[in-house]
């Protein structure tokens, strides 16, 4: 049994359209989550270890002024297309559209005000709660009236999130949540003693901005092969990367699959990433810097949370020969995800 509650979280500020933020707090007998109807945010998220002992694993703030500041995208849905779109530009139907540069000369999870600094519409469900809200024709200047549903439903240790969307205007759609885990607790440091793995013979090599080459480069005999579980930290060192920031392209099926696992040996506690999505973003907070003051007064240093963002390749709008991110009217946009929580 999932028992959901909603109360009330903050009030937007004036200059941001006011409005009241509820928090919806959906609890099982192995998992409490803690969701704002702004940008649907995953504010907490708390799993048992080994020993039975609750701990909250995912970056984010105490108060709603957290997350009216400027953040990088903490616990949130991003749209209407997640990761980035080279020069903000894009053709569909003949018509250019430009859109807001936020990430360099890219344009990046939606633009200035994308999904995830607004205000969704809650309905409570018996497992767990949907928003929904429309994104207006011309929204961060892309087209068409999007109608949009997020729903979140927790089973045990399973949360499932499901992005539904349907369009008046043909319009480049990619959805995803952008939690930031760290399965010793958030706040706890490092990511170094994760183990992680995920099933994909492929990646995308990026230019100096974040944009994938266009190459769809096989990870056999690189740093980027994480079919086996790696130590992320010896990992890192082994082959001197930075941190991961790239799309793992997953085999192209519709039915939900397991992608990617993340383990933390010394708490014992593990997170399984099914999806139906093409994608997996790995990313190791390269950009956390120890500025930004989270939950407990926490400061989040670099590498010090992990994202496993299920979506569809980055710039997919621009390169034909990657898996569509066209929604035409008539269709609808469909995607779940699945996080399956354990302990060892």
């Amino acid at each position: 049994m999932t028992e959901v509650k909603r109360e009330v979280f903050g009030q937007m500020p004036q200059e941001e359209g006011g409005g009241v933020v509820e928090k919806f707090c959906l609890k099982s007998d192995s998992v409490k989550i803690e969701i704002l109807s702004l940008g649907c945010i995953i504010a907490a998220l708390e799993t048992k270890d080994r020993d039975g002992k609750f701990s909250d694993v995912v970056l984010g703030f105490d108060t709603l002024e957290g997350y009216t500041r400027k953040h990088p995208f903490f616990g949130a849905v991003v749209g209407r297309v997640a990761n980035r779109i080279a020069k903000g530009r894009f053709t569909v139907d003949g018509k250019e559209y430009q859109l807001f540069l936020n990430n360099g000369p890219n344009s990046l999870h939606g633009g200035a005000k994308g999904f995830d600094k607004v205000l969704w519409s809650p309905q409570v469900l018996p497992n767990g709660v949907c928003f929904f809200r429309l994104s207006p024709d011309g929204e961060e200047g892309y087209p068409g009236d999007l109608k949009v549903w997020v729903t979140y439903t927790l089973n045990g240790g399973e949360l499932a999130i499901n992005y539904r969307a349907q369009t008046s205007k043909t319009t480049p759609i990619s959805l995803t949540n952008h939690a930031y885990f760290n399965l010793s607790g958030q706040g706890s440091g490092d990511i170094y003693d994760h183990e992680i793995s995920i099933e994909a013979d492929s990646y995308l090599p990026v230019d100096d901005t974040k944009i994938p080459t266009g190459e769809v480069a096989a990870v056999q005999g690189t740093g980027f092969d994480l079919r086996q579980p790696v130590k992320l930290g010896k990992h890192l060192q082994k082959f001197c990367l930075d941190g991961f920031d790239h799309n793992f392209c997953l085999q192209q099926a519709q039915a939900r699959r397991l992608v990617a696992r993340a383990r933390h040996p010394p708490t014992g506690r593990a997170m399984e990433v099914h999806t139906t999505q093409p994608g997996i973003q790995f990313y190791t907070g390269n950009n956390l810097d120890g500025s930004l003051k989270g939950k407990g007064a926490v400061t989040y240093p670099k590498h010090s949370a992990f994202c496993l963002e299920t979506q569809n390749w980055p710039d997919a709008v621009n390169k034909p020969h990657f898996p569509s991110a066209l929604l035409q009217p008539g269709e609808e946009y469909n995607h779940t995800t699945w996080l399956v929580f354990s302990a060892t």
